[in-house]
């Protein structure tokens, strides 16, 4: 039956669960498994963003879930050394909501 703790929607997670799936998530570039060509290219972005001393362009990752995609914006903004605000599609309902998020971001 698994874990009683556990639920599919990830929101519901216990904070132990939540720290769990923290850990093992890889928190490097150089851990990140899959997508070689993807990871190459990222890892140059950030490097030559790291030589200029300027912040990394902008990415946008997309596709179903589970396929990496938060962690691999953990790890982006871990290696450039900033926080990151996150968030999914279907919480943004009108505009204001996503102007509310990029109005309350620190700069870089």
């Amino acid at each position: 039956m698994g874990n009683p703790n556990l639920n599919s929607n990830k929101d519901s997670l216990q904070p132990a669960d939540k720290e769990f799936e923290n850990n093992i998530r890889p928190g490097l570039i150089d851990e990140f498994s899959g997508q070689s060509q993807i990871i190459e290219n990222i890892s140059i972005f950030i490097k030559a963003s790291k030589l200029r001393g300027e912040a990394l362009d902008h990415i946008l990752f997309h596709g179903p879930p589970g396929l990496g995609k938060t962690t691999l914006s953990r790890i982006v903004a871990n290696e450039m050394g900033v926080n990151i605000r996150e968030t999914s599609g279907p919480v943004i309902e009108k505009p204001g909501d996503l102007a509310g998020l990029l109005t309350n971001l620190e700069p870089h």
